[in-house]
């Protein structure tokens, strides 16, 4: 009997070793049965609820092709933790003639999918709330619960067992210069778009070192994304505005927005960078904009619109720049990197209709 192994592991907790250990004891199984192990699968750092995992998807489709005859894992959620996914898996490994053997469980059928299915998805909804409930401790004490907002700086303290402090910051003087400068030229006046360009042309890097956009400046003032709607610039630490689920069908987490009587807020003085009364004039104007912008015609429900996709959306990118091309006005496509961000010097739109045509004619 050809015998395939496969391992994983999910998180930087665990090491790579994880594999190896994983594979040892699956190797002392096949041995045991009399089998031969041709192949090794694996996926590292990679979670089980999602099976969008290489490892896991060569195994598939080597099942299908019939390249072994046995799939030997530890544990049947170190294949998947979904219950979806496992059952999907199970039904394709029977479709091919292919039992599925672990080392906990023996040769896996159909009571070990209900139950380990509803196992392991309980044990996932247990980890996020324990998660959460220690992200929600270290904002009480002001800590940061992830991430990092264009400003500040990672501050670590070594502590008495040669451990690090984990959830502390500073503010970084010449981010925080960026910051105010943003603040105070949109209360001049200036649109998201035009400080945008004006940094870039200056070659300061926006955070993560990428060049700066209009969204990274303005982006959604309900979610609190976006410099000008950052609350922790003027001292208020506001977290749980959003949660995060899975879509079933395309596997991306998309956000969603929690109550507001969900939110948590602490004081942090010792973050704020903005002063109250520069943060109130840009308040203003952002609400001036946003009612002038609802009460025009053909935007009556600005909030709750949603892009119109036609059939190149998202497939266009910018032969000078590699950015995507995007509707620049009605009609016409263009470069978003020279429209939003200035860094690109490629000034040519297409019509959308015409460059469809010529890409249907094409095919």
């Amino acid at each position: 009997m050809r015998a395939v192994i496969y391992a994983r592991y999910s998180t930087e907790l665990q090491r790579e070793a994880s594999i190896e250990d994983q594979v040892r004891v699956c190797r002392r199984l096949i041995e045991g049965r009399g089998w031969t192990a041709v192949q090794v699968y694996s996926d590292m750092g990679m979670s089980g609820s999602s099976h969008l995992r290489p490892g896991y998807q060569k195994l598939l489709e080597d099942a299908r092709h019939q390249a072994f005859g046995v799939v030997v894992a530890e544990s049947i959620d170190r294949i998947s933790r979904d219950q979806e996914h496992i059952a999907a898996f199970h039904k394709a490994m029977s479709f091919a003639g292919i039992p599925v053997v672990t080392v906990a469980e023996g040769t896996i059928n159909e009571l070990h999918i209900g139950l380990k299915g509803t196992m392991s998805a309980l044990y996932l909804k247990d980890l996020a709330q324990k998660t959460h409930r220690g992200l929600e401790g270290r904002v009480h004490a002001g800590k940061s619960a992830g991430g990092l907002s264009y400003g500040y700086r990672i501050d670590r303290q070594v502590l008495l067992d040669g451990s690090f402090t984990t959830g502390d910051r500073r503010i970084d003087p010449a981010e925080a210069a960026a910051v105010v400068r943003i603040f105070q030229e949109y209360s001049a006046g200036l649109s998201a778009r035009a400080i945008a360009q004006r940094l870039n042309a200056e070659a300061i890097s926006g955070p993560r070192g990428e060049a700066w956009g209009f969204s990274t400046i303005s982006s959604n003032w309900r979610r609190g994304t976006g410099i000008l709607n950052n609350e922790l610039y003027v001292g208020r630490l506001v977290w749980n505005r959003q949660r995060f689920v899975k879509d079933p069908v395309s596997q991306k987490r998309q956000a969603r927005p929690n109550p507001p009587e969900d939110w948590i807020i602490e004081d942090v003085p010792d973050m704020r960078i903005i002063d109250q009364a520069l943060w109130e004039r840009v308040k203003v104007r952002q609400g001036v904009i946003r009612e002038t912008m609802l009460r025009s015609e053909g935007n009556p429900r600005l909030e709750e619109a949603r892009r119109v996709r036609y059939l190149l959306s998202g497939l266009i990118s910018c032969g000078c720049c590699g950015g995507g091309y995007v509707l620049v006005g009605k009609r016409r496509y263009g470069c978003a990197n020279m429209r939003n961000k200035g860094t690109c010097g490629n000034r040519r739109t297409i019509d959308r209709e015409a460059l469809e045509t010529r890409v249907l004619e094409g095919l």
